[in-house]
C-alpha cells in the first residue's frame, strides 16, 4: 500500500520534474518518464521491500523510452536502495520543461561514466537487460544503427595487407550485374576491379565455357585481345573491356532476335559444272567449306570470297560422304572406296577399299572411323595415322542399304532402309538393341548423349531415347523424304527433298506436354531442288543441294538497312557467287505450301543416293 509518506514523495517528484531540485527524503536523479526515487530508511522498512509504481503527468515529446529505460536500468543496477519506478501516462500532457536538454546531457554524461567503469561482461550485460526492456520500434532504429557497423570493407583491408590477388580473385566470381554494382560501392573496390582486369576475365571466362561467345570472339576478331597477348603487343586497358561485354552482349540478343524473326543475310555459291548434278556432302569451318560433288570431285572454298580454291580429284564416282579435320580429309563415294587426303596439301595419301558397293556414309574420330554401304554392312576401322587405318570389325546385321552412322565413346548407330535403327556397343562391336517405330527407309539420324534423331522417307522425324529404345516425339511437315537432319541443344534442323529446311524447337520437342502443330518454328525455302545435307550452328546454317547451290544463311550479320529482295531463282550459268539479305517475308514461309511436287517427282533418285 502507499501511504501518506508515498504521496508526499509523489508530490516531491512533481515539484522536481517542474525543475525545483529537492534536498532531503526524496532526491531527484532521472528526468521524465525515468524517475528514481532513493527512500530514507524508515520508508524502505514501511513499503518492505515493495517497489510502488507511482503515475504522474509527464511530457508527452519530452519522454524519451530510450533514455528513460537506460536511466532507470543504470540506476538501478548501481543504486543501494530500493527503487520506485515512475510510469510514462501518454493521457497526461505537460509542457516542456525549461532547461530539460542541459540536464539530460549531465545525466547522459553520468550514465556514460558508469558504463565505461564496467568490464566488457558487465557492459554487454547492461546492453542486453536495455534491450529486453524495448519495444520492437526501438529494436529497429537499433538494428538500423548496428548494420553498417557490423559490415566490414574486407576488399578494401586485403589489399593493404599486400592481398591485392585475393580481393581480385573473390571479385573475378561475380557476374556481370554484380561487376557492375561492386564498381559503386567505393573507390577502392573500383580500383581493385580496375587494376586486376576482372571485366577481362569475365570475357574470358565467358568464352571458355559458352560456344557462342567462343564464336563470336573469332568471328569479331576480338580473341585477339584475350587471354595471354602476343609478346611485345600492346594490351587494351580495362575501359576496353568494359565496354566490351555490353556491345557483345548486345550482339549475342540481336542474332537470337534474328533466329525467332527468320532475319538473315543469303549467301549463295554456285557449284555448276559441266558435270555437276547436286552438291551431296559438306562440312564447314569459318575459313572454308568443303564440298563432295556428283561429278566426282571434292571442292574446297574460300569462306570469305566464295570462290573455289583447291579441287581433289580421284574418285571414280560420286562423293557421297567426306569428314576432316585439321590432318586429313577423308571421303566415300559410290565407287566403292574410302579415300584420305592431305588436309594442307590436298594430296591423296590413302585409298582404303572393303566395301563391295557405294560407300554412303562415315565418321571419324578419336583413332576410330566407322563406314557403312549399300552393301548393308558396317565397316569399323582403327586410326592410327593418316597411312596406317586398318578394319577392326565388320557389323553385320540390317537388310538393305546402311545409308548413315554416328558413333561416340559409348555407342554405334547406324540407320538403314529396312526402316530400323540399330544400336552396337562401341568398345566391343557387340549389338545392342533395335529403335523400331519409322513406317519407311531411315535416310538420316545424328546421336549425341541419349538422344537419337532420325529422318525417313516416310516424311517424319523421330526423336529417340536410345537407352531404352523409346521413341520420343514424332515430327511431322516435310512432304518429301527427310534426307538431312542436324541438332543443337535448342534446335532441330531439317533437310527434304521438298526443297524446304525446317527449323524445330528441341526443347519443346522433348516435353511430352507440347503441341505439335508448335514445334516447328520456321520454313525456309531457297533451294531449288533437293536438299541433301546442312550444317549448323549458333550463327549459320550452310545447305546443299540437287541444284548445284551452297547457301549460307547468317543470322548474325544481317543487316535492316539492305533490304534487297531475289526471286530464288539459281544464277545463270557463270554467275559469280552472291550475298544477298533478303526481307523476313522472302525468307521464312509458314505455309506448307509445297512448290516443288513437280519438280521432285520428275526427279528420280540415282543409284548414288540412299537407297529406301
Amino acid at each position: 500500500m502507499i501511504n501518506m509518506e508515498t504521496d508526499k514523495i509523489i508530490d516531491d517528484a512533481n515539484a522536481s520534474l517542474q525543475g525545483t531540485p529537492r534536498i532531503g527524503p526524496v532526491s531527484r536523479i532521472c528526468r521524465l518518464a525515468s524517475v528514481t526515487i532513493v527512500a530514507p530508511t524508515e520508508l524502505r522498512k514501511k513499503w518492505k521491500g515493495e517497489t510502488p509504481q507511482l503515475r504522474f503527468p509527464l511530457n508527452a515529446e519530452d519522454a524519451s523510452a530510450t533514455t528513460a529505460t537506460t536511466c532507470f536500468c543504470m540506476f538501478t543496477r548501481r543504486s543501494k536502495y530500493p527503487m520506485t519506478t515512475v510510469l510514462y501516462d501518454p493521457s497526461c500532457k505537460k509542457e516542456p520543461s525549461t532547461g530539460a536538454s542541459t540536464q539530460y546531457g549531465q545525466e547522459k554524461e553520468i550514465c556514460m561514466k558508469l558504463f565505461e567503469r564496467w568490464s566488457e561482461s558487465e557492459q554487454v550485460q547492461f546492453v542486453e537487460q536495455l534491450l529486453a526492456r524495448m519495444c520492437h520500434y526501438q529494436h529497429g532504429h537499433i538494428n538500423a544503427y548496428l548494420k553498417p557497423m557490423l559490415q566490414r570493407n574486407f576488399i578494401s583491408l586485403l589489399p593493404k595487407k599486400g592481398l591485392d590477388h585475393v580481393a581480385e580473385n573473390i571479385l573475378s566470381y561475380l557476374d556481370a550485374k554484380s561487376l557492375v554494382s561492386t564498381e559503386l560501392v567505393c573507390k577502392e573496390w573500383h580500383r581493385v576491379i580496375s587494376e586486376g582486369m576482372l571485366w577481362k576475365k569475365l570475357i574470358e571466362r565467358k568464352v571458355r565455357t559458352n560456344s557462342v561467345w567462343r564464336g563470336l570472339a573469332e568471328r569479331r576478331g576480338w580473341i585477339q585481345y584475350l587471354f595471354k597477348p602476343k609478346p611485345g603487343e600492346a594490351h587494351p586497358n580495362h575501359n576496353f573491356y568494359r565496354s566490351l561485354y555490353p556491345k557483345i552482349v548486345k550482339d549475342i540478343e540481336s542474332m537470337e532476335n534474328n533466329w525467332r524473326m527468320g532475319r538473315f543475310t543469303l549467301q549463295r555459291i554456285n557449284c555448276r559444272s559441266e558435270n555437276s548434278k547436286g552438291v551431296y556432302c559438306l562440312q564447314y569451318d569459318d575459313q572454308k567449306i568443303v564440298s563432295g560433288l556428283r561429278d566426282n570431285t571434292i571442292k574446297i572454298w574460300d569462306r570469305n570470297t566464295l570462290q573455289c580454291i583447291k579441287v581433289l580429284t580421284g574418285h571414280t564416282g560420286s562423293v557421297l560422304c567426306l569428314q576432316y579435320d585439321d590432318k586429313a580429309i577423308i571421303s566415300g563415294s559410290s565407287d566403292s572406296t574410302v579415300r584420305v587426303w592431305d588436309a594442307t596439301t590436298g594430296e591423296m595419301v590413302n585409298t582404303l577399299i572393303h566395301h563391295c558397293e557405294a560407300v554412303l556414309h562415315l565418321r571419324f574420330n578419336n583413332g576410330m572411323m566407322v563406314t557403312c554401304s549399300k552393301d548393308r554392312s558396317i565397316a569399323v576401322w582403327d586410326m592410327t595415322s593418316q597411312t596406317e587405318i586398318a578394319l577392326r570389325r565388320v557389323l553385320v546385321g540390317h537388310r538393305a542399304a546402311v545409308n548413315v552412322v554416328d558413333f561416340d565413346e559409348k555407342y554405334i548407330v547406324s540407320a538403314s532402309g529396312d526402316r530400323t535403327i540399330k544400336v552396337w556397343n562401341t568398345s566391343n562391336c557387340e549389338f545392342v538393341r533395335t529403335l523400331n517405330g519409322h513406317k519407311r527407309g531411315i535416310a538420316c539420324l545424328q546421336y549425341r548423349d541419349r538422344l537419337v534423331v532420325s529422318g525417313s522417307s516416310d516424311n517424319t522425324i523421330r526423336l529417340w531415347d536410345i537407352e531404352c529404345g523409346a521413341c520420343l516425339r514424332v515430327l511431322e511437315g516435310h512432304e518429301e523424304l527427310v534426307r538431312c537432319i542436324r541438332f543443337d541443344s535448342k534446335h532441330i534442323v531439317s533437310g527434304a527433298y521438298d526443297g524446304k529446311i525446317k527449323v524445330w524447337d528441341l526443347v519443346a520437342a522433348l516435353d511430352p506436354r507440347a503441341v505439335a502443330s508448335t514445334l516447328c518454328l520456321r520454313t525456309l525455302v531457297e533451294h531449288t531442288g533437293r536438299v541433301f545435307r546442312l550444317q549448323f550452328d549458333e550463327f549459320q546454317i550452310v545447305s546443299s543441294s540437287h541444284d548445284d547451290t551452297i547457301l549460307i544463311w547468317d543470322f548474325l550479320n544481317y543487316n535492316p538497312s539492305s533490304g534487297s529482295v531475289c526471286s530464288g531463282r539459281l544464277p545463270m550459268d557463270g554467275a559469280p557467287n552472291q550475298a544477298d539479305t533478303r526481307s523476313p517475308s522472302h525468307k521464312w514461309l509458314v505455309s506448307e505450301s509445297n512448290v516443288f511436287t513437280t519438280m521432285c517427282a520428275n526427279n528420280k533418285i540415282s543409284d548414288d543416293e540412299c537407297l529406301m
